[in-house]
Order: C-alpha cells, then sequence, then structure tokens
C-alpha cells in the first residue's frame, strides 16, 4: 500500500511572476497530487502537497527548479501529518 503524505513547502527566488503557481497547478494535476500553491507577500512561493510519497518528492524536486523563467535559491521542506481534505490541486490568490 502507498504511503499517503503531506509536505508543506516554501520557495524562494525569482518565483512571482514566472508562472510558477500556473506550472505547479500543472504538474501536481499530472501526478494526481492534491494541494494548493500562492504567492506570499514577501516574494515566496507557498505550496501545500499531498499525495504519494515518490509523487510528492517529485513535486519538492520540481520546486527546486520550477518553470523555464523562475530562479529558485532555496527550498524549505516541514513534513506534516497527511490530511486527505484535498479534493484537487488549486490556485489560492489571497495571501
Amino acid at each position: 500500500m502507498d504511503s499517503k503524505v503531506r509536505a508543506h513547502v516554501f520557495i524562494k527566488g525569482r518565483v512571482q511572476g514566472v508562472l510558477f503557481r500556473y506550472v505547479t497547478r500543472d504538474e501536481a494535476n499530472l501526478r494526481g497530487v492534491k494541494g494548493w500553491v500562492r504567492n506570499l507577500a514577501d516574494g515566496r512561493v507557498e505550496a501545500v502537497f499531498e499525495g504519494e510519497k515518490e509523487k510528492v518528492d517529485e513535486m519538492i524536486e520540481f520546486c527546486h527548479y520550477g518553470p523555464p523563467a523562475a530562479k529558485v535559491s532555496s527550498v524549505k521542506v516541514i513534513w506534516e501529518d497527511y490530511t486527505g481534505e484535498f479534493k484537487g490541486f488549486s490556485i489560492r490568490y489571497r495571501y
């Protein structure tokens, strides 16, 4: 049986205005990962990924480089308890 995990991720660098949220959503949907992504007021991008550990790990790996125009300087991952609360993957528009 696949183990389900939850990762709370903060991405720093040139990650706003480069389609980071949209590409993250598409990548998550391709992998069946659920959760959300949003911009933060301080210029970072924040995301929560839930799903099979292997697929969540792939999303974290993606966050280290992002879309072509992005320049990621750091990725912080906080592992949390899986909740299963999400029906899909969404972009959030408020901080």
